[in-house]
């Protein structure tokens, strides 16, 4: 795989892993607005192609990419409280709650790890969040301040560890919890309108 390009042949899983985080986390760049109501697009070879993604879909494909050079890699999804949305999304959204939010459990050797590779880094630099590094030693979960150490993310509900994401429900949920973002996105879909997402500076990040 491209992100693993010029690695010496002797690297360890350790190296592998990191590597493979900063590539999901960076080369796919984050935006809650890219949210599809096709399961068949949180396949991790159609999320491979994509330019953008939110948590969920860049959650998936870190798995398979670390599962695919032998690490064993669960994916976990959890309830967590955002202080620092932007107007536009949280007037789709109508609270600061985002369920199932998208991580990734990892095992290197006898050590795991969590991790999310949700917020590229240069969004993070964009509205001053201090971005997330996994070094292979420590967990890289949430950004729960931002540079002005304002509270910025909390996990409220941890819905636990699958090996395959449970889009069924999860989609379900979604359309049930955030109604006027699901006819938002049914209509970007279907062409009604076009939307830059969140490639516009405005406000701060959201999941």
């Amino acid at each position: 795989m491209r992100a693993l390009r010029n690695m010496a042949p002797d690297a360890s899983k350790k190296d592998m892993a990191v590597r493979l985080f900063q590539a999901v986390r960076d080369d796919l760049r984050y935006d809650p607005y890219t949210f599809s109501l096709n399961t068949e697009d949180y396949r991790a070879s159609v999320i491979a192609d994509m330019d953008s993604a939110f948590c969920v879909p860049k959650a998936i494909l870190l798995a398979a990419c670390l599962r695919a050079v032998g690490i064993p890699a669960a994916l976990g999804f959890a309830d967590v409280r955002n202080h620092l949305n932007t107007p536009k999304l949280a007037e789709l959204m109508g609270t600061d709650l985002f369920i199932y939010h998208g991580y990734v459990q990892l095992w290197l050797g006898a050590s795991s790890f969590k991790v999310t590779p949700a917020f590229n880094m240069e969004l993070c630099q964009r509205f001053g969040v201090k971005p997330l590094e996994f070094d292979g030693e420590h967990d890289a979960l949430f950004h729960e301040f931002d540079d002005t150490n304002r509270r910025h993310m909390e996990y409220v509900n941890d819905r636990g560890l699958f090996v395959d994401a449970p889009m069924q429900e999860f989609l379900t949920a979604f359309g049930e919890t955030y109604p006027k973002l699901k006819e938002f996105n049914r209509r970007r879909i279907s062409g009604e309108f076009f939307d830059a997402g969140f490639a516009s500076p405005e406000g701060s990040p959201a999941k």
